[in-house]
This record gives C-alpha cells, sequence and structure tokens, in this order.
C-alpha cells in the first residue's frame, strides 16, 4: 500500500525509510535509520525527482503508481547517481519506457556504468543554468561537483523556489510520519545525525560545498527537499548557516573533545584527570570517548564540532595503538582544519605514540599543536598531576 506526503499543492514526497540497515554505505553505523527521498511533480509534464535504494523499491513504485494516478511519467532528473538514489533506475524505465532521462553528460556516462538499458535513447543531457519547463513549472540546474560525487548537482524550481538538493543538507534517520524538519525537535533530536551525515559524506569538500552555498545564495529559496532527511521550509538560513561553519572547518562550539586509547585504563584514567582539571578551570560541556568502543565516524563528527581536541593514546607494537590511529587517519582523510590540539601519550618501556600522532594532526592545515605533551611510563604519578594541570591550563588559555 501506499504511503506518500503531499509537499505542496502538486509535489509529493514518494520516497521511504529503511531502520534495518546498520552500516550506511556499509561503515557508518545509523541507529535511527535513514530515509531515501524522492519527488513528483505533477504537471503538464511529471517529474520525478531521482530514485531510491534497492531496499525500499517496491514501497517506491507504489507510491510513484499512485501519484501518478495512471499518467505516464515524462521525465526523470536524476541529481546524483550513487546507487542509494538510482539502484531502482533500470526498473523505472521498464516501467515508463517513455520516461526522458535528464542529467548532466557525467550521469549519463556513470548511468552506462552502471545498467544495461539504452540510456542514449532515453538521455536528456543538460549543462550548467539549462532550464526545462513543464507547463506551470520551470526548473533549472546546477552543477554541484563532490557534493559528493564529480556527477552531483541541484535541481531548483524557479515557480515554487524549490531546492532539490541532492545530498547537500541531507540527514542520517528515518523519516516517522513528520516529513518537515519544523516538525521535529531538529537541534536535539537530529542535528548529530546531520552532523555525522556531513562530516562523513561531504566533510572533505569544503570548498566545493562552499562553492555549493555561493551559488545558493543568489536563489530565493523557499524550501529544500534533500535526498536524506527532513525537508525545510522554515529557518532555513540556521541550517545553511551549520552548512556554512562546516565547509568552511570553522568550530562550531568553543569546546573540548577527549579521545583516547586505552588497555589497561591508565591512559584512560590520565585522560579522565585531564577532564577534571578542564572542569575545575571551568571548561563545560566536555566529551570524551573510547576510540575502542567509539567508531570513527563520531570521533570525525565531534571533531568538526570542536574548538579544542585531545588525543590520548598508549604505545602499541611502537606506534599508535590501532583504533586510535584509525580515528586520526579517518579525521585527517576528512580536511579537519583550524583547530587547537592537545597530545597524551603512554608507555611502559617506549612511549612513541606521541610522536607519531604529532605528525598526523600536524599534516593537517591552521592545526595548534600545544607543547605540553604529556608522557606517561605505565600509570599516572603523583609527580605528574602538575604536568596534567599544566596542559590543562594551557587549553583554558587557548580557549580565551
Amino acid at each position: 500500500m501506499y504511503c506518500v506526503k503531499k509537499v505542496k499543492e502538486d509535489m509529493y514526497w514518494v520516497g521511504g525509510s529503511d531502520r534495518r540497515l546498520a552500516l550506511f554505505e556499509n561503515v557508518f553505523p545509523i541507529p535511527r535509520g535513514v530515509s531515501y527521498n524522492a519527488y513528483v511533480v505533477m504537471d503538464e509534464k511529471t517529474v520525478l525527482m531521482d530514485t531510491v535504494d534497492k531496499a525500499i523499491g517496491s514501497q517506491f513504485f507504489e507510491n510513484l503508481e499512485y501519484v501518478l494516478g495512471g499518467k505516464e511519467l515524462d521525465y526523470l532528473i536524476v541529481n546524483h547517481m550513487e546507487p542509494d538514489h538510482c539502484a531502482t533506475m533500470s526498473e523505472l524505465v521498464l516501467r515508463y519506457p517513455n520516461v526522458k532521462v535528464v542529467g548532466n553528460a557525467k550521469t549519463i556516462t556513470m548511468i552506462k556504468q552502471f545498467f544495461d538499458f539504452d540510456i542514449d535513447s532515453h538521455s536528456y543531457i543538460i549543462k550548467e543554468g539549462d532550464t526545462l519547463c513543464t507547463g506551470k513549472h520551470t526548473f533549472t540546474f546546477a552543477m554541484a561537483p563532490m557534493v559528493h560525487w564529480p556527477e552531483a548537482m541541484v535541481t531548483f524550481d524557479c515557480t515554487d523556489r524549490v531546492l532539490y538538493s541532492a545530498d547537500a543538507f541531507g540527514t542520517f534517520g528515518a523519516i516517522n510520519g513528520n516529513l518537515f524538519a519544523d516538525e521535529v525537535n531538529f537541534e536535539n533530536k537530529w542535528l548529530d545525525d546531520a552532523r555525522s551525515y556531513y562530516t562523513n559524506i561531504v566533510g572533505k569538500y569544503g570548498m566545493q560545498v562552499q562553492g555549493l552555498l555561493k551559488k545558493a545564495s543568489a536563489l530565493d529559496i523557499q524550501m529544500i527537499c534533500p535526498l536524506h532527511g527532513p525537508v525545510w521550509r522554515e529557518n532555513i538560513s540556521w541550517f545553511i548557516d551549520k552548512y556554512q561553519k562546516w565547509s568552511t572547518y570553522t568550530p562550531e562550539d568553543n569546546g573540548v573533545m577527549i579521545a583516547y586509547a586505552s588497555v589497561y585504563g591508565n591512559t584512560e584514567n590520565a585522560a579522565n584527570i585531564l577532564a577534571c582539571k578542564l572542569s575545575d578551570k571551568g571548561v563545560k560541556n566536555i566529551v570524551m570517548y573510547d576510540v575502542s568502543a567509539t567508531h570513527p565516524s563520531v570521533i570525525v563528527a565531534e571533531a568538526f564540532r570542536c574548538s579544542h581536541l585531545v588525543f590520548a593514546s598508549t604505545t602499541y607494537n611502537g606506534g599508535i595503538f590501532c583504533n586510535m590511529e584509525t580515528a586520526l587517519l579517518d579525521v585527517k582523510a576528512h580536511n579537519l582544519q583550524n583547530r587547537t590540539v592537545a597530545i597524551m601519550q603512554n608507555g611502559t618501556w617506549a612511549a612513541t605514540a606521541g610522536k607519531q600522532m604529532t605528525e598526523i594532526v600536524s599534516s593537517l592545515k591552521n592545526i595548534t599543536i600545544l607543547e605540553n605533551l604529556v608522557s606517561i611510563k605505565s600509570a599516572v604519578k603523583s609527580t605528574q598531576l602538575q604536568e596534567i594541570e599544566g596542559l590543562a591550563q594551557a587549553i583554558v588559555d587557548s580557549m580565551q
């Protein structure tokens, strides 16, 4: 049975949600599931904005058939060719053999890589600034390369002033009846998912996101319809400001994240002592993560949020503890910039993790590494409390 949502007078959400998927892209934990959004505009010519993942294919086709109400599908606009948005494309073409597939040249090339149907007989190739009139509605197209694939683009409905934003402004989390961001407690219940989605999926490409934001600023956007997560129709500028911060690698909060790697609890103890001393000095909302119990995607998202980062690791096999190294390399891979970092190390006979952590962190742009390296031999002794106190003070001083 169909399950659709009316978005505007002649525009409908025909997507669905997957609450069973454990790992998005087979890597990122999504305990709240994920939605796959697709939209239909009912005009003189009917328009579908993207398809969906195979996981919800049956639901999608029931939704689409209901909304079309026996009419033919005239256009499929492909904003993004990743399989979670295009896996059902070949079946769609079989069901609607006269549909025109609208995309840029890179889109068409990728369609040929993924599918065997005759795309050339269906393709309607557009480029930056082109328009498509379907009756009442006129759509214009803007390229958004590497947000987050090279063929990505966005579509703007000039009539209703709706931006179909592809993966931009997307969010992890299933749609639970409430489609619109203003219908949910977004800041408290969804923002962490939105940040995790941005930082891990698009975070590396801040410069490209800035390019898209510049294009978007020239449009009178009244609604944003992403391919994942809620639709935005109110307080849009608040969410755009988040993207502005994330894409310029500007800390969202003046706060401290402590990520630690500990085998027998001694490095964890040092991290706890540091956290207590920071609290005593007035630092609020400190967050701590055991890298062996926390997925690297969480560390990446929190590193984007916080202004100050502490990495504390035991030395393991002459190097950085394996899970800490994974977390640090993931942070590096996502191009984090503009942070202040403190390092703590531990080692029973050769403490070398600190030097190697410093080498990874120092390769990032505009990173300040505090000189107060704390080096522990096996366990914290009372003589080292002053050293940890000094590191806490250095962090506090740098936060002013």
